[in-house]
């Protein structure tokens, strides 16, 4: 029943009241980013959910897209506004995502979506974690360190699936407000890597290296 019905119901209702108090700072947030970011305070993204459909993620920009005489993006530390580091720093660039939440294209707990060009290369195991709408945080997210391995990462996602209930997601929720609060270690809300995916992978990783990281 929770996992069918109540869960879409409090993410709806939370998406909505949060949305509703964070409104000003939304507003504030959005202002800073168009005037520090030539008019691009959102960053979006196409990325797989439940039954991995695909949709657009919305997140707070936090680097500009400046580009070199080559036409290329600069590195990340030469787009990266002094605005956009705080907005990461303190999770804020999350906030849109709340958005994404009251349309239910993701819920607040929820293995975190990756790129689609990943999508061939899941195990079958771990193709399991689109089965339910990705999250703002999730297990894998408060229980793995940014040493883990991306199939441990995975294998946590695949648990919360097979074992999700009412009081799995509390303990999320808890060790998510203690590893914000006490700025632990623990890979949280996809502050580790920005506008690229949540978990680390950069771009230009060729997928046969992808692969083999993933593997049971």
């Amino acid at each position: 029943m929770y996992k069918n019905f109540f869960k879409r119901l409090f993410d709806f209702t939370a998406a909505l009241i949060g949305l509703l108090i964070l409104s000003p700072v939304f507003v504030l947030v959005t202002a800073a980013l168009y005037l520090a970011h030539e008019g691009k305070p959102f960053f979006i993204q196409r990325r797989p959910g439940k039954n991995e459909k695909l949709f657009s993620i919305i997140k707070f920009k936090t680097m500009t897209d400046k580009m070199g005489e080559d036409g290329n993006l600069l590195p990340d530390a030469a787009r990266l506004t002094k605005i956009g580091s705080f907005v990461r720093k303190t999770s804020l660039d999350e906030i849109p995502q709340l958005i994404n939440v009251l349309k239910g294209d993701m819920s607040f707990i929820g293995p975190r979506p990756l790129l689609p060009e990943y999508l061939p290369l899941y195990s079958q195991k771990h193709k399991k974690r689109h089965l339910v709408r990705p999250g703002i945080t999730g297990l894998a997210q408060v229980k793995g360190r940014n040493t883990m391995k991306f199939s441990d990462r995975f294998d946590n996602d695949v648990y919360y699936v097979e074992h999700l209930t009412l009081l799995l997601d509390i303990e999320i929720i808890f060790l998510t407000l203690k590893s914000v609060l006490f700025k632990s270690d623990t890979i949280i809300l996809g502050q580790t890597v920005d506008e690229v995916d949540d978990l680390g992978i950069s771009k230009n990783l060729s997928g046969n290296h992808f692969k083999n990281k993933i593997q049971p």
